[in-house]
């Protein structure tokens, strides 16, 4: 017998006891999980199907994974479908973003958008960029801003340093703001040079003092810094209106805590509501308090459901004064989305932004107020298309959240309340934020911008206007249950002033 006839033989040999080496490990664990699962009570499924009722609860884990690559069309994922995540990234590449042989989006479910084009439409050499415009005219330091699209509030500690540090970077490239969420202004916010909103949530994390109250000095100092442009007051948000913000103590590492004034380790959990705000007037006081010891324009954030209130704010403001007004309203939709929040509040509560933004304009309008404060809409915007439906319907600027997401890299893994999010965005596991370069993704958030502002801009010049701002409710139509769509502006006719408000709107 020679060598390779006996070299093959043992091989042989050797892989057959490795095979049964195997086959044994694997029965013996069989044996095991059988006799674990007929022994336990908690499980029905397993208890009655033990062993193989377990490949129920792995299929569903992996179901989740899997479904977006190879079950799932292009246009039925929630929040967000393939296509819409697919334009983001694209866009963010700076790649080729046109789509042939027709559009895969059906055009008929009640509430699709369809815009007017007209038939003569802008010309490029009469297009101009969208003008800016002023917030907060009777501040010591108002604020002129421009972009049509900036950058939601999204918290660091609901994000990594990593994915703040690649935001700040790319709205500086691209020219927009930078909200804070509310979770405190950091050194990586301001480590870019953009300008920046720092908004103030319920439990004050960055101006708070040590009982959860507002800390004017520590409010002053953060406000000091030159890219701090405005103060949001956030009073409720689209995925959890009514319930604090929550951060999960695994997420809330030494510096966050610092950050934040709260222990490290600890889950973090803002209160439902600001103590101090009780109603109408207390409001009003805050946001002119706020204004006051920082100079800079102030307004408020807020999920809108009942509505009386906003009518009810508006007469106060024509009673004090209209620089007692505050300077803008970000309208956050109900189906917005976080890092963590109860289902019954994300599902159920707060009403879409295609609700809320027209009726908030109209109430602000009919008061003679829409040039004193300005809206802002949030919520779910992400395509040019979505963002050209909010100018149409009065908004003055539009905010986006999960769009950046898309943009930073994130692929809707739904681990934002774990720490485990595989793209880094969202972890603050240094091994999983290896893969988030904030030079790079700062491109790609700047790439964005660019790519909605373009987009926007086509949707309008199509419609006859130079650019996005000119937008009116009749440039586009909304379809209803008979199937036939109707013009914005007659599904929500735009209000007259009152008459006693008339010459001074």
């Amino acid at each position: 017998m020679d060598w390779f006839t006996t070299f093959t033989m043992q091989s042989l040999g050797v892989l057959a006891v490795l095979f049964v080496a195997v086959i044994g490990i694997i029965s013996l664990a069989g044996v095991v999980l059988f006799v674990l699962d007929v022994s336990q009570n908690e499980d029905a499924i397993r208890k009655n199907y033990p062993v193989i009722g377990r490949f129920r609860y792995l299929f569903s884990r992996l179901g989740e994974f899997f479904r977006q690559y190879f079950f799932a069309m292009d246009r039925e994922e929630m929040p967000f479908n393939r296509a819409e995540r697919e334009w983001v990234y694209r866009s963010s590449d700076g790649t080729d973003n046109t789509v042939a042989f027709g559009s895969t989006r059906n055009l008929s479910p009640v509430g699709t958008a369809i815009f007017v084009n007209c038939p003569f439409p802008t010309l490029d050499e009469d297009a101009t960029e969208a003008p800016p415009l002023v917030i907060g005219p009777y501040a010591r330091k108002p604020y002129e801003a421009q972009s049509i699209i900036n950058i939601s509030a999204m918290s660091y500690g609901s994000l990594s340093k990593p994915a703040v540090r690649a935001l700040s970077k790319g709205a500086a490239l691209a020219g927009c703001w930078l909200n804070t969420g509310e979770g405190g202004i950091s050194e990586h916010h301001l480590e870019g040079g953009c300008d920046v909103v720092f908004q103030i949530g319920t439990a004050k994390y960055g101006a708070r003092d040590d009982h959860g109250g507002l800390d004017d000095e520590k409010l002053r100092a953060a406000a000091a810094h030159e890219q701090v442009r405005m103060i949001e007051l956030k009073l409720s948000q689209g995925a959890k209106p009514g319930k604090g913000g929550i951060l999960p103590g695994t997420k809330v590492t030494e510096e966050i805590g610092r950050i934040r004034g709260i222990p490290a380790g600890r889950d973090s959990i803002s209160p439902n509501g600001h103590p101090e705000i009780e109603n109408i007037s207390d409001l009003l006081d805050m946001i002119n308090h706020i204004r006051d010891v920082t100079g800079k324009p102030t307004g408020f954030k807020s999920v809108v459901g009942a509505y009386g209130w906003l009518e009810t704010m508006c007469e106060h403001i024509r009673a004090r004064g209209l620089e007692q007004a505050p300077d803008f309203i970000t309208i956050d939709s109900g189906d917005g989305g976080t890092g963590a929040a109860p289902m019954p509040l994300m599902d159920n509560v707060g009403l879409p932004i295609k609700e809320a933004l027209p009726m908030v304009v109209d109430i602000v309008h009919r008061h003679g107020l829409k040039d004193r404060i300005r809206i802002i809409a949030s919520g779910k915007l992400i395509t040019p298309a979505e963002v050209a439906w909010a100018y149409c319907a009065g908004a003055d600027f539009v905010n986006s959240a999960r769009g950046f997401m898309f943009a930073l890299g994130c692929i809707q893994a739904m681990k934002c309340n774990k720490n485990t999010c595989p793209t880094g965005i969202t972890t603050h596991d240094p091994r999983l934020q290896r893969g988030l370069d904030p030079a790079d993704k700062a491109v790609r958030v700047s790439n964005f911008v660019k790519k909605i502002r373009y987009g926007v801009g086509l949707i309008a010049h199509s419609c006859g206007v130079t650019h996005p701002r000119e937008l009116q409710r009749y440039h586009v139509r909304i379809v209803q249950p008979n199937g036939r769509s109707a013009p914005l502006d007659e599904l929500y006719p735009e209000q007259e002033t009152l008459p006693e408000y008339r010459e001074s709107a």
